[in-house]
């Protein structure tokens, strides 16, 4: 994991000195750095990363902006850093095709932590892949080899991490979860009590599969307890 090359992409540099000096101490060991948007594109242009720390408020292009040209370059996990929180930023930066989203000021431990879960989790999916399995529920299927997801028979592009939920929801059908839950069977770490990272997922996978989202038939709240999937009747799984 300490092998793993990584880019953080902000104007500030007390932020990148301070995260560059908190992820030497946990032994990472290959950090690339750039302030501007243009730096950050040539950079991915030219080297392969692991894993992309993307702060969105740039001095002449945004994160957001340079958010899909990054993803034309790598498929690699890309970690929105900003001081904006609402609800619709959070959503706009996942439909973008981040991965995770940080809200300034952050705890840098914290930072550290979730890139650790995140490259665990890949190494442990790339060292020891599991036998393919397709689920097909209703309008909705997916193929774990090739990552593909159709509703009603096109094809729907999900972000890493929304598509990790819709994957752990396939594999527990009509079984509740606590957000607590979900956000340490999916995100991989102790859930803290106030991120809202698993809301605005919940709110994605919604606007991806749902026919009406406002009114979701599929993943349903049991208000006050958590989240669960209730597939279509007649559905199925199969490897």
């Amino acid at each position: 994991m300490q092998e793993a090359q990584l880019l953080i992409v902000d104007d500030e540099e007390s932020i990148i000195h301070m995260l560059k000096t908190i992820l030497k101490k946990e032994s990472f060991k290959y950090i690339d750095t750039a302030g501007t948007a243009e730096e950050a594109l040539a950079l991915c242009r030219s080297k392969r990363y692991d894993l992309i720390l993307l702060d969105v408020m740039l001095p002449s292009r945004s994160g957001f902006e340079i958010c899909p040209l990054i993803r034309e370059t790598t498929d690699a996990p890309i970690f929105f850093l900003t001081a904006r929180s609402t609800d619709l930023d959070k959503l706009s930066g996942f439909a973008l095709g981040a991965d995770d989203y940080i809200t300034k000021p952050f705890n840098p431990l914290e930072v550290v932590a979730r890139i650790k879960a995140h490259l665990r989790r890949q190494t442990v999916n790339t060292t020891h892949p599991t036998s393919p399995t397709n689920y097909h529920y209703g309008s909705l299927y997916i193929n774990t080899f090739s990552g593909e997801v159709k509703v009603n028979e096109k094809t729907v592009d999900l972000p890493a991490q929304v598509y990790q939920l819709l994957l752990f929801f396939c594999k527990h059908p009509n079984q509740l979860f606590s957000k607590s839950q979900l956000y340490e069977q999916v995100w991989g770490e102790e859930f803290l009590g106030k991120d809202n990272t698993v809301m605005v997922h919940i709110r994605k996978l919604r606007e991806k599969i749902e026919d009406n989202p406002s009114e979701p038939c599929h993943i349903i709240t049991v208000r006050g307890l958590g989240y669960k999937f209730v597939p279509s009747s007649g559905s199925y799984e199969h490897s």
